[in-house]
């Protein structure tokens, strides 16, 4: 049986010690995030994770979620007690606003947070992440009258939201949605049209689940120009604020798939569903991108929390099976073999995870932060900074957690062995869950096509460019620092690399953008590299500043960083070598030849 304890110490370092969050009091609910309440959040959630939802992860991944005759939906046993515990707690609606019924408290925490319930349960923290989704596209683009009947119910967890995009026919090309639109003399609207791969589409956990729906109004434009977003609950609003009568819309079967079967992945039918036009018309998508957006967020989230509680678990097996003896002589000689953690290419294995897992979590919660300065700052110039910075690095988020958060999990799934590959284990459980992240809300090819072709050259290049400034100030700043030279010279070597990448695309792709196409993937990942090198730098400036040179967690997190920084950074070379060969051998096959 799996285990899973919440990494509350690491979280406190970073905020604390690496990211100083008591810097940002000036910003609302910042003052009330005192670092006695942040660890007390953190405590609370990750107990919970550990004690309920953990222990539900297999009860859900066996069971599945079960369509009844009528269309209703009931999630795995237990489900339904952890998610009123989970409601009960306020966790759903951490960082909303006070106005509405939410705790006002910093999105950093909230995003922290969602990581644990992510470790613990991947499908059961789907649920509440939808609706937090929900929340944040509601508070952006709803009327004043929507964010009141809407917003308290989402906020405190009694009703539930879903995203509704893809078709059968419509996936990442959202242009091709059917789903229609059609205008009612009240101002509602009814919609009719069919749903796929809807997450969270229908269950028990809530009394009322509101759904936003991507639709198009008749007589709309052709293509993603003609789309509108709706509100489309599954029971009606009562005058009084309560329930009313049930709505026409009904799931009309579950998915059966590869993974995170806790969760009710459902095709979803509107039979001329009642529903109401959020933001302007044929403005949908742009209203869409910010439940999008948090969802791209939340699901590199997933990436990270799968590759941790992967990690957890090798690591355990690694220490106490015994296979074998160390290749410079028995270090266990009144065992009857060494423990696996002897061995350098399983020390190999564990190392990469976990310095990947310690830096990836750092880039959450450096973004996490730009996200509550975007969200909270009274300074413009702030504002635009933190949502220039939040566009560049989501792509990079979900794209590069999610690929190697998956890598991650085979890797931890290999240190077992056959015994990985055995159900009651729980690796392969963790491999299937992990492979979804990525490929839903936009497959990871989709992620660095983004980066490349819109993100990189927005605003003629203003948020890459603030980055590299940062990163070179502080290769500036520390490269006389002789105890920081094994972290900052093998960043400032990555980041000429990056910028090589970047110049080579301005030169070569404007001419053939095939070039952008075919090295789109690895420039995400050459990013990605030079992203989370850089927090290995803060943070070993911040663990040699807390070192007190004797073995310990400091220390600990020295060595990795330096793993980092020799194993896995040289990387970007390879990245660098790829993108400069350009597209001539991807593209030279005819269609008719693969």
């Amino acid at each position: 049986m799996p285990t899973y304890k919440a990494p509350v110490d690491d979280v406190m370092f970073l905020l604390s010690d690496v990211f100083h969050v008591d810097r940002y009091n000036n910003l609302p609910g910042f003052a009330d995030a005192t670092p006695d309440l942040i660890e007390a959040a953190l405590a609370e959630a990750g107990k919970f994770a550990t004690e309920v939802l953990t222990p539900l992860n297999r009860v859900g991944d066996k069971e599945g979620c079960r369509r009844h005759d009528d269309g209703s939906v009931t999630t795995p046993a237990g489900f339904k007690d952890a998610y009123k515990k989970l409601t009960d707690g306020g966790w759903i609606g951490l960082s909303a606003p006070t106005e509405f019924g939410g705790q006002g408290l910093p999105v950093v925490l909230a995003q922290a947070i969602n990581e644990f319930l992510c470790s613990a349960n991947m499908a059961f923290g789907m649920y509440p992440g939808l609706t937090q989704g929900a929340i944040a596209a509601l508070l952006a683009h709803a009327t004043p009258e929507q964010k009141k009947l809407y917003l308290p119910k989402l906020i405190s967890g009694q009703w539930a939201g879903t995203m509704n995009l893809t078709e059968p026919q419509a996936g990442t090309d959202l242009g091709l949605v059917r789903t229609r639109a059609a205008p009612q003399p009240d101002g509602s609207y009814k919609i009719t049209g069919t749903k796929i791969f809807i997450s969270a589409g229908e269950h028990d956990l809530a009394e009322n689940i509101v759904h936003l729906v991507l639709a198009r109004i008749e007589g709309a434009p052709e293509g993603t120009r003609g789309l509108s977003l709706f509100i489309v609950p599954k029971i009606l609003p009562a005058a009084d604020g309560g329930l009313g009568a049930r709505n026409a819309v009904s799931c009309g079967s579950i998915e059966e798939k590869m993974g995170i079967h806790g969760n009710a992945t459902c095709v979803m039918n509107y039979d001329g569903a009642t529903g109401w036009l959020i933001a302007e018309p044929n403005r949908g998508l742009q209203a869409m991108f910010v439940m999008m957006n948090e969802a791209r967020l939340g699901v590199g989230v997933q990436g990270l929390a799968m590759s941790e509680v992967a990690y957890q678990n090798a690591a355990i097996y690694a220490r106490d099976r015994l296979a074998g003896r160390a290749l410079t002589g028995a270090k266990f000689p009144q065992k009857p073999a060494d423990p696996l953690i002897v061995h350098p290419d399983v020390r190999r294995m564990l190392m990469t995870i976990r310095a990947f897992n310690e830096a990836a979590r750092a880039l959450v919660l450096w973004t996490s932060l730009k996200a509550d300065i975007a969200q909270r700052s009274g300074d413009a110039k702030e504002r635009q900074e933190a949502d220039d910075h939040l566009g560049l690095m989501t792509p990079v988020i979900k794209g590069v957690l999610t690929d190697q958060g998956f890598a991650n999990t085979v890797s931890a799934q290999q240190i077992y062995g056959g015994h990985g590959y055995i159900a009651e284990n729980g690796m392969e459980q963790f491999v299937r869950d992990a492979r979804i992240a990525m490929l839903y809300e936009g497959a990871n090819g989709i992620q660095a096509l983004d980066l490349v072709g819109r993100k990189l050259p927005k605003d003629g290049g203003r948020a890459l460019q603030a980055f590299f400034n940062e990163v070179t100030a502080y290769i500036k700043e520390h490269g006389g620092d002789a105890a920081m030279a094994p972290y900052v010279t093998p960043l400032g070597q990555a980041l000429g690399e990056l910028q090589q990448a970047t110049m080579w695309f301005l030169q070569n792709a404007l001419g053939n953008p095939d070039n952008a196409g075919a090295g789109a993937t690895d420039y995400m990942h050459l990013l990605g590299l030079v992203v989370l090198g850089y927090m290995w730098c803060l943070i070993a400036g911040a663990a040699k500043t807390k070192s007190d040179g004797a073995s310990g967690r400091m220390t600990e997190r020295l060595a990795t960083g330096r793993f980092f920084m020799e194993r896995m950074l040289p990387a970007a070379a390879t990245h660098l070598a790829r993108i400069k060969a350009g597209a001539a051998s991807t593209m030279a096959l005819s269609a008719e030849a693969f």
